[in-house]
């Protein structure tokens, strides 16, 4: 996982600079929490809490003062689904880890978002690294829901902008 922690530290190097960073990464599995293997359980904790929190923890120190670092945990958070034990624990591990996160770069105004997107139509459930897809009702338009992410923290940055006294 260092690729994942040095990142940030290079797309800042290159764009010279960064104010903000957004990890729209993960990998579902289904099925009983007797039923899946280990590996599997362990792939999904390091592609869907492990890498994104290392990505944003090597972004914490190159993301601009007002920036924003982000993530997309999903509804699976708050509404943890009967054969997805490990996939929403996978998720709700970087949803915690966000939120202390969140504390502890208050004081340069970073913005951390846990992006709880809905249940989407993109066929993300279908290409599942184990199990089969869960039946759910029909997914959100991405289009709109990630268009509606990107003005929240693009908003952010235009708000700290204002705020801030040109240099």
């Amino acid at each position: 996982m260092g690729g994942c922690a040095g990142a940030a530290a290079w797309a800042a190097a290159v764009l010279g600079g960064l104010d903000g960073v957004l990890v729209a990464v993960g990998v579902p599995a289904f099925g009983t929490a007797d039923s899946v293997p280990d590996a599997v359980a362990e792939h999904l904790m390091t592609v869907n809490a492990l890498c994104p929190m290392a990505v944003l923890r090597g972004a914490i120190p190159v993301v601009r003062d007002g920036g924003f670092l982000a993530a997309i945990t999903g509804a699976i958070v708050e509404t943890p689904l009967t054969g997805a034990a490990d996939y929403a624990a996978a998720k709700s591990a970087l949803s915690c880890w966000l939120t202390v996160v969140s504390r502890e770069v208050r004081r340069r105004d970073v913005r951390v978002t846990d992006a709880r997107l809905p249940h989407m139509a993109t066929g993300f459930e279908s290409r599942a690294v184990y199990g089969s897809p869960l039946r759910l009702p029909p997914g959100a338009d991405p289009a709109t829901e990630v268009a509606a992410l990107l003005d929240r923290l693009l908003g952010h940055l235009s708000s700290t902008r204002r705020q801030t006294p040109s240099r």
